[in-house]
């Protein structure tokens, strides 16, 4: 499957390779970037590669998925965004996971609303969901900065989470 690639003003959002896995095991061994994703620990290099094989192949299996995210004028890897609904899930969710030595530039924030573009002129779905740990405030702010609002609390596959959502009609009036 060919995945799109999406361009902003500073970054590039495109498809996974086997290049990639270096620098997302090193990601995701970050106590910092894992503390409110997963189990909330680092994950090994082994861990690592399968989480990159299930962002890959969601792709194929669902027609959208997690992009890297790297910087266009460097091509560093700063980390992934995408659209997924993974079996179990309550929702089509819009997720973003920048690495932490690129906190605080704005590209979750830039990449979200790539991808909720995206999402929303592709994909048949009438909203977008965020799932987020109820501790995580700064991706918290990144929600609301691309337009979700809160919804509820709800606890999926045993993990309590604050859900935002937008829905295309808000989308639209933007």
């Amino acid at each position: 499957m060919e995945i799109p690639i999406i361009e902003t003003s500073r970054l590039r959002l495109r498809g996974w390779s086997l290049a990639d896995a270096d620098a997302f095991a090193k990601l995701n061994a970050n106590s910092d970037f894992a503390k409110y994703i997963g189990g909330g620990k680092p994950i090994n290099k082994a861990e690592s590669w399968r989480v990159l094989a299930i962002l890959a192949g969601h792709w194929v299996l669902k027609g959208f998925g997690y992009w890297v995210v790297e910087d266009k004028k460097t091509s560093d890897f700063l980390g992934r965004v995408g659209i997924w609904e993974p079996e179990g899930w309550p929702g089509i969710e819009v997720g973003w996971g920048i690495a932490p030595e690129y906190w605080g530039k704005g590209y979750a924030t830039e990449a979200a609303l790539a991808a909720i573009e995206w999402g929303f002129t592709y994909l048949d779905t009438s909203e977008l969901i965020s799932l987020i740990h109820p501790d995580n405030e700064a991706s918290k702010s990144v929600a609301l900065k691309v337009g979700e609002v809160y919804s509820h609390s709800q606890t999926v596959m045993g993990k309590q989470c604050d859900i935002f959502k937008l829905t295309k009609a808000q989308y639209l009036k933007k």
